[in-house]
């Protein structure tokens, strides 16, 4: 499965000399003029989503053609569900509500996830805010203790590492269990910790030796630890390359043995890729969705915008619509087996 990256300076290139609504047919102007675009949350006020979901809404009308006003509406139930089945089945159609949508519902429609009444493929995907381009999902250890690489670890050695973990479909459960059964690694995994810094203090207690965690969020709640080199990476997740930062730590994807321990990892770590997508529901005509795909990516290099973003700490990394769409058609042709086998993972108690 291959991911298609947009360079930023290529993003950056491509519309930075476009004028809010060139390109844009005049059917689309006249049709945006004095219209109201609803942007949807599955999630409460507050979070990353909404906060999200408020700050491209803000700049995205701005691009838009007409010039139409904004709302954002909040629709927090079953976990985001609600709000994607809205977008699917009740939301209109006309190109003037669109919505955030979280990562991993594609994946959770592919794994038959109870109450999920949409197909992913039929969506018209906007684009997404964040790529994960400059980080990466790795499981690391304690760096005192007696398993210097992953190497040490491999199936018939007498090491392992015991790592910490919330709990069912916790991605901090999901990729030590992809560790353990894909790549055959010793790894065993303590589960019910309440969280990363729950986890954390149990490494420094001895309890276990390390967790999975994105390598952002190890650094804004570790960084003297890390600065410290106290801790020691010995996979990477969440990239098709090795990040430069961890350039010899190898990823997921490289000890994977067989393509059915590839695709399982590449349907795992898909969601990374799309981290913050924006959609607009099905059968939205196209000259609309095409004024709603160049704005949104107006929007990513818009100066204001990302002058924002940096200050609710959201990552701008953006893939267009197109891109954004090709990750879920790619998440579709998972074969069935291997998705069984995530779906085994994931539910893991």
């Amino acid at each position: 499965m291959r991911y298609l990256f947009i360079v930023k300076s290529a993003l950056v290139a491509a519309v930075a000399a476009l004028a809010p609504g060139q390109g844009a047919s005049a059917a689309s102007e006249d049709f945006y003029k004095g219209k109201t675009i609803t942007v949807i949350c599955g999630l409460a006020v507050g979070g990353n989503y909404d906060m999200a979901a408020r700050l491209v809404g803000k700049y995205l009308v701005k691009q838009l053609p007409g010039s139409p006003s904004l709302v954002v509406q909040n629709m927090p139930a079953a976990g985001g569900i609600a709000a994607m089945n809205h977008m699917y089945n009740g939301a209109p159609k006309d190109g003037t509500t669109i919505a955030v949508m979280q990562r991993a519902m594609p994946q959770q429609a592919y794994l038959e996830e109870s109450g999920i009444r949409f197909d992913p493929n039929k969506f018209a995907f906007l684009g997404t805010m964040s790529s994960y381009a400059g980080d990466a999902f790795p499981i690391f250890i304690m760096a005192d203790r007696p398993v210097t690489s992953w190497q040490d670890i491999q199936a018939g050695s007498d090491k392992k590492i015991v790592l910490g973990a919330v709990g069912a479909g916790s991605t901090n459960l999901t990729f030590p269990l992809i560790a353990k059964h894909a790549l055959k690694l010793n790894i065993d995994v303590i589960r019910g910790y309440a969280g990363a810094p729950a986890i954390y203090l149990a490494m420094q207690r001895g309890e276990v030796d390390g967790q999975s965690a994105g390598l952002a969020s190890i650094k804004a709640a570790q960084r003297a630890a890390w600065e410290a080199k106290q801790f020691r990476v010995l996979i990477q997740f969440g990239r098709t390359t090795r990040l430069p930062e961890l350039a010899d730590v190898p990823t997921g994807q490289e000890l994977a043995a067989d393509p059915d321990a590839r695709a399982l990892i590449a349907f795992a770590e898909a969601p990374f890729f799309m981290a913050m997508p924006f959609i607009a529901p099905p059968d939205v005509p196209k000259d609309r969705v095409e004024a709603l795909r160049a704005a949104f990516d107006r929007t990513m290099v818009d100066p204001g915008f990302r002058d924002e973003a940096v200050k609710f700490d959201l990552d701008i990394s953006p893939l267009n619509g197109e891109a954004v769409a090709k990750l879920v058609r790619d998440m579709a042709t998972t074969p069935k087996a291997v998705i069984e086998q995530f779906k085994t993972i994931a539910h893991a108690r």
